[in-house]
């Protein structure tokens, strides 16, 4: 029997992403020396700074900006660990995944640690390389034929020939993306937790596709949780979560968070 396909789930999630959960205006920084350091939830080992990127989707100039600025702020103000996380959500909708893929792929920051975690996109396209026709369509509904197009790839090419036709270091690249990563305390993932399930008993289609109840929960995490997948126009900085995805893929820009000590900081392109 044919599975029946995943579009109402991702409908009603969008609908559930729209309840305000917008905790007040913050000063969002396009240069280094305008960056607004306020009160953070968390906290990080005092030498240990976090660059938390949001979603993507395909918008390769503006990640390389955003890398840009990352690099100036670590010149102005040197520390002695950074970490920079992605995370999740690098491909669809925008004009260029296979750049943002390439440039991800080869990415090298002179004393950084880069993590980069798995988004729901990325998760589609791969369970449609696998054989999932479902998945594949959903992939190509979501923003897949942009992602198509950035590849030179056409719009009716069988599914069946997409896993020898992506190339090979971009399958490697998608595999090779995790699920959450930990820094002092903070948990850094792509959509977030379902409340009142440990971590360590979260399922991994909530880590990538949740949106309610996490969204409107005010329920304890155990951590900060730094997530993307739910767009708005001005970032949550909440007790128990923050929400980067800033709609880069719908026209929006894209954010980073810059976490240091007990403060955290916004950057932006």
């Amino acid at each position: 029997m044919r599975r029946k396909l995943r579009r109402p789930a991702m409908r009603s999630a969008l609908e559930a992403a729209a309840i305000p959960t917008y905790a007040g205006p913050r000063k969002v920084a396009e240069r280094v020396d305008a960056l607004h350091i306020i009160q953070a939830s968390g906290r990080l080992p005092r030498g240990r700074r976090v660059y938390a990127v949001g979603d993507v989707h395909g918008h390769l100039d503006r990640l390389k900006a955003l890398h840009g600025l990352i690099a100036d702020d670590l010149a102005v103000r040197p520390v002695e660990q950074a970490v920079l996380v992605h995370l999740g959500d690098y491909i669809d909708q925008g004009p260029d995944s296979a750049g943002v893929l390439t440039h991800l792929a080869g990415l090298h920051l002179p004393g950084v640690q880069i993590v980069n975690l798995l988004g729901d996109h990325e998760r589609l396209l791969l369970d449609a390389i696998d054989g999932d026709k479902a998945a594949a369509t959903d992939w190509l509904w979501a923003g897949g034929r942009e992602s198509l197009a950035s590849w030179d790839l056409p719009q009716d090419l069988p599914r069946e020939a997409w896993a020898e036709a992506f190339p090979a270091d971009h399958i490697v690249f998608l595999r090779s993306l995790v699920l959450t990563h930990q820094e002092g305390d903070y948990l850094f993932v792509h959509a977030g937790l379902r409340p009142g399930i440990a971590l360590r008993d979260q399922v991994r289609e909530d880590l990538l596709m949740i949106r309610q109840p996490f969204l409107a929960s005010e329920a304890e995490f155990g951590a900060v949780v730094v997530h993307g997948h739910s767009s708005q126009p001005a970032v949550p900085i909440l007790p128990t979560r923050i929400g980067l995805d800033t709609g880069a893929g719908i026209g929006g820009r894209l954010t980073c968070a810059v976490l240091e000590e007990d403060g955290i900081a916004l950057l932006a392109t």
